[in-house]
């Protein structure tokens, strides 16, 4: 039977590019997951204001999302605020994009949340 001989330093190349494909897995959740968890956030701020809309008028529930996303540092005004009220329902989105920045590139991230619920 022969049995192959390996020589030093055979198969690291392998161990080497897992290495590096675990390090750039790190970097990219490093970047994501923060801007991840502020919008996650935002969306239960948007659900939590939407749920109360009897008994706060539009311009409260404007104020205390910009004031969440504020905290958060989200690029979020006015203007990506949309709050309509109908009969006994309320409707409110908030559309916005948050940019990460990655060596030589910069992703623009949508983000776009909804509530719905009628106005006791």
């Amino acid at each position: 039977m022969r049995r192959s001989r390996r020589e030093a330093g055979e198969g690291q190349a392998g161990c080497l590019v897992g290495v590096i494909i675990l390090l750039i897995a790190i970097f990219i959740a490093y970047k994501v997951v923060p801007v991840k968890v502020k919008s996650a956030d935002l969306r239960q701020t948007v659900v939590d204001e939407a749920k109360s809309a009897g008994t706060h008028p539009d311009e409260v529930i404007r104020k205390q999302i910009l004031a969440r996303a504020q905290d958060d540092n989200l690029p979020v005004t006015e203007d990506n605020i949309t709050i309509e009220r109908t009969g006994n329902l309320i409707r409110v989105d908030v559309d916005y994009t948050v940019p990460i920045v990655f060596p030589g590139k910069t992703i623009q991230w949508h983000q776009h949340h909804h509530a719905e619920n009628p106005i006791f």
